[in-house]
């Protein structure tokens, strides 16, 4: 297969959207650096995150959505990029506005809900999508919307006792009961009421009186119902209500984070993850971002004593490591805490490929336990070109270099070989730098690498 190039990755360079620069390599938000992401729904599932996001178009002057993407993580700084499993042309009653939603597992399917402007109405409706995996491909499980009242960003929760509840809604608020089979529901639609004392009070705007704006996510926690919300567009600001229980009432309890960043939508989503808490929220931090180029990030925190969330702030820096990453197992080569000039695409032999990748290129991947040393590295590689090269170092992209591994011209963008080099100097836990480097124009691209020679203990 013959990769089509892409006509805006040479436009970007003179509109200044491109997304190529030379960042901090200190910087690991927002987590996907090659697209812009938005409105972040992660699910912890055995012993990963799966975060479920939007895609914005480049260059997008509205909420230009075609398209879902999912990303996972073993640690919370190297997200692997598993492609677009979901799309307006999966639901053949869809018409645009690819926007908010969320995926759940229940008895090993996982259900996406997402929302959409139908063909027939011209407004917005709720539907719901279904994988075996978590990473899809989904399939729209209806044929049609599961609930249509013109509103929009479902959120999902599965109560202790197996009674799951569907929220959505912009400006009202609404929640239907879910029958077990995650694709119908019982007892109709449910207004939540939105009391001054259950969201917030709202000034200067006689119509919509509470803070609650839209994009709620609900979660149980230590038998406390929450709802974390965006409030008062606009520019919009997390804000959250408590519940003893999954519809209420419910009692405003306060701001998560302030308005900032270049966005003025955001959009919550909370997990616990191997011990710790985390609090995804999207901003536009990359070049060109801004309210409908939008990027999502992550940070760590710790629940108050009784329960309650503290304020946080964006940051560039991330959390840090929740693991480590073992570089004598196989590892996609999208699996990226940092990344400089590269795109995804989908592989020929499965799964996603780096690709696009011009001189000076890298990727950082971030914890990498070496332990008591690697003496080879192997890729696997394909390129229309000779003479290019993957550089392995440490520190940064210009830091040590522990070996270079020279790709082949292998006659084709998709006609994979494997390619194995000496290294050294790699012992302990350290920040892992793949630099690309060869002449003008597309060098290679890389769908996986694996160390040889050591082990991480």
């Amino acid at each position: 297969m013959v990769k089509t190039r892409r006509l805006w990755a040479s436009i970007a360079l003179v509109v200044g959207t491109v997304l190529t620069v030379v960042s901090p390599v200190k910087a690991d938000n927002p987590i996907v650096q090659h697209i812009y992401t938005a409105d972040p729904a992660p699910l912890v599932h055995n012993g990963r995150v799966y975060l479920y996001t939007g895609h914005d178009e480049d260059g997008s002057t509205w909420f230009t959505m075609k398209e879902w993407r999912v990303w996972s993580s073993a640690d919370m700084v190297n997200w692997t990029d598993h492609g677009s499993p979901l799309s307006l042309a999966s639901f053949s009653w869809a018409k645009q506005d690819a926007w908010a939603g969320q995926a759940v597992e229940r008895n090993g399917k996982f259900y996406w809900y997402v929302p959409v402007v139908t063909k027939t109405t011209g407004r917005p409706a709720i539907g719901v999508a279904v994988a075996d995996s978590p990473t899809g491909p989904f399939r729209d499980a209806l044929g049609r919307p599961l609930v249509e009242n013109g509103e929009i960003d479902p959120t999902v929760m599965i109560d202790d006792d197996g009674q799951a509840y569907l929220y959505w809604g912009n400006p009202n608020l609404s929640y239907v009961r879910l029958n077990a089979d995650m694709t119908s529901y019982s007892g109709g639609i449910n207004r939540i009421p939105l009391t001054t004392a259950g969201f917030g009070t709202r000034t200067g705007d006689p119509n919509r009186p509470t803070l609650y704006e839209e994009g709620p996510w609900v979660y149980k926690r230590n038998g406390l119902y929450y709802n974390v919300f965006a409030a008062k567009c606009c520019s919009e600001f997390i804000a959250y209500s408590t519940s003893p229980g999954p519809t209420g009432p419910w009692t405003y309890r306060g701001t998560v984070m302030a308005t900032q960043g270049s966005s003025f939508t955001n959009h919550a989503g909370i997990i616990d993850f191997k011990g710790s808490s985390y609090f995804f929220y999207h901003n536009g931090a990359l070049p060109g971002g801004g309210g409908f180029t939008r990027s999502v990030a992550v940070e760590k925190f710790s629940y108050n004593a009784d329960g309650s969330i503290p304020p946080l702030t964006m940051t560039t820096a991330g959390p840090p490591a929740a693991d480590t990453l073992n570089p004598y197992a196989r590892q996609e080569a999208e699996t990226i805490a940092w990344g400089n000039g590269i795109e995804t695409e989908a592989s020929s032999e499965g799964g996603m490929n780096v690709g696009y990748i011009n001189n000076g290129d890298n990727i950082k991947v971030k914890n990498v336990a070496f332990g008591n040393g690697a003496s080879t590295f192997t890729a696997r590689v394909a390129s229309t070109v000779a003479g290019s090269s993957v550089e392995v170092r440490s520190g940064s992209p210009t830091g040590t270099l522990a070996g270079r591994c020279t790709v082949p011209n292998t006659g084709g963008w998709q006609a994979w070989t494997t390619v194995t080099c000496p290294v050294s100097g790699l012992t302990g836990t350290r920040d892992l730098y793949l630099r690309f480097s060869g002449g003008n124009g597309y060098l290679l691209n890389m769908n996986w690498w694996q160390f040889s020679g050591g082990s991480p203990s």
